[in-house]
């Protein structure tokens, strides 16, 4: 057999398989259930990994550059790495799936967490720099993973889709930074250092979270809900509702979505970096800051089946309120909590947490509202980038920000930052409302 012909029976099974699922609803349901699976599975073990550079990343800069000046750094590249991620995952999913682009993704957090535990036996700062970047693939793959599960959703079911994926990742994220002693005296024992130790679990949990996706997501769910909108789009059949909608583009939902996840990840970040080099500085050990930073993710992820419910019933505008309340009270009671209170920081972390899950899941379900399956991947991945650029600077002025000032100021100014994202929802709102007056007169 030729190779021209091998490439047409390949071509043609493949166009075969997909057409099962164009034309059987039964076929989408189950196909969007196993994904759901999958994306649990592959989040558990990517939660584990991004516990390392949350939890002790600001740690081993100020140890190994021996100023506070600098602590925020570590989130600065983990976040600016995740930046670059979220384009090229976002791209790679458009163009071949969300295997391709998810499995890629976390591999590469991987090797990045492996450069990282190098680097600190090295003593080598530009080897941790560009470990740290790589390393930030695996914190924007472990977000990005949650478009998938969504791909073939229900425009009602969406929001739930985004929560079941950020859920999953509670268990792998809250373990993590509650390993950090344990993997600190693992690292000692073959004379690593101590803080590079969670940075090994990284590396493993990342590399499992990539196999997963690689071995399992198949057939791939947005090839799936690609070709389902080409169907309909050609057949020019005019259903309203299927398991997968078709959404017309709409530039002012993708501002408003992009804006929520913005501003609450610049808050969270600049708060979350500097919290455990406060408790440090105030005699707290690797396990409070541990315990602290531990609740804070879980309150980022496990609130997520309730918001996402919340979501779909009460809309994504009401959520992006109560995202900029509760981050502005996380704001307040970061700032006025005395340091040796380990109850009120874990109130203001966990509260920090909450209001950033309200945030992510209504402006990730505001872009997915606004975008057709033909750009969304790509629309996903550079609004992604935008809120991991957010990130970083919010990690990189945040340690800027305590050593000219104090954590307080620093408290305050984000809290009170969050309630920016107020009038943008107001704005977009209130011009949703004039444009359908305006269809409804036509």
């Amino acid at each position: 057999m030729s190779d021209i012909t091998t490439v047409e029976v390949k071509l043609k099974s493949r166009k075969d398989s997909l057409q099962k699922y164009i034309d059987s609803p039964e076929k989408q349901r189950q196909l969007y259930q196993k994904t759901l699976i999958i994306v649990v599975l592959s989040q558990i073990f990517g939660g584990a990994g991004l516990a390392a550079g949350v939890t002790v990343g600001a740690l081993l800069a100020q140890e190994m550059l021996g100023t506070n000046s600098y602590a925020g750094i570590p989130a600065a590249l983990i976040t600016l790495g995740s930046a670059v991620a979220a384009l090229l995952v976002g791209r790679l999913s458009q163009r071949f799936g969300r295997r391709a682009g998810l499995t890629t993704g976390f591999f590469a957090g991987g090797i990045g967490a492996i450069g990282v535990v190098i680097s600190a036996v090295a003593n080598s700062l530009p080897l941790l720099f560009v470990s740290l970047l790589i390393y930030g693939a695996g914190t924007a793959t472990n977000l990005q993973a949650r478009y998938a599960g969504t791909d073939l959703a229900k425009s009602t079911q969406r929001a739930r889709a985004i929560s079941i994926a950020m859920v999953s990742t509670t268990f792998g994220a809250v373990a993590g930074p509650n390993l950090v002693d344990v993997m600190g005296r693992f690292a000692s024992s073959f004379g690593i250092p101590t803080l590079a130790g969670p940075f090994i679990l990284a590396a493993a949990a990342y590399i499992l979270a990539g196999l997963v996706l690689l071995a399992l997501l198949y057939p791939d769910p947005f090839v799936v809900s690609k070709a389902i909108a080409e169907a309909q789009k050609a057949s020019q059949n005019n259903v309203t509702e299927t398991n997968i909608k078709p959404a017309a583009f709409n530039n002012r939902g993708i501002i408003v979505g992009a804006t929520v996840m913005v501003l609450t990840q610049i808050v969270m970040i600049a708060i979350m970096t500097m919290t455990p080099v406060h408790m440090k500085d105030h005699g707290h050990g690797l396990r409070e800051v541990g315990l602290v930073i531990g609740i804070h993710i879980a309150a980022m992820y496990l609130p997520s089946l309730v918001t996402g419910i919340l979501v779909d019933k009460f809309g994504r505008t009401i959520m992006s309120y109560a995202s900029g309340i509760t981050l502005l009270l996380a704001g307040i009671f970061a700032a006025w909590a005395p340091p040796d209170s380990m109850v009120l920081l874990i109130v203001a972390l966990a509260l920090l947490g909450l209001g950033w899950n309200f945030g992510l899941i209504s402006g990730t379900a505001q872009i997915i509202d606004a975008t057709p399956p033909d750009i969304r991947a790509k629309t996903q991945g550079t609004v992604d980038v935008l809120v991991a650029l957010a990130g970083a600077s919010g990690g990189a002025l945040s340690g800027m920000v305590v050593a000219h000032a104090n954590f307080t100021i620093l408290s305050l100014a984000g809290g009170f930052s969050s309630l920016l994202l107020i009038p943008v929802v107001i704005w977009a709102h209130s011009n949703q409302r004039k444009d359908e007056i305006i269809e409804r007169q036509l």
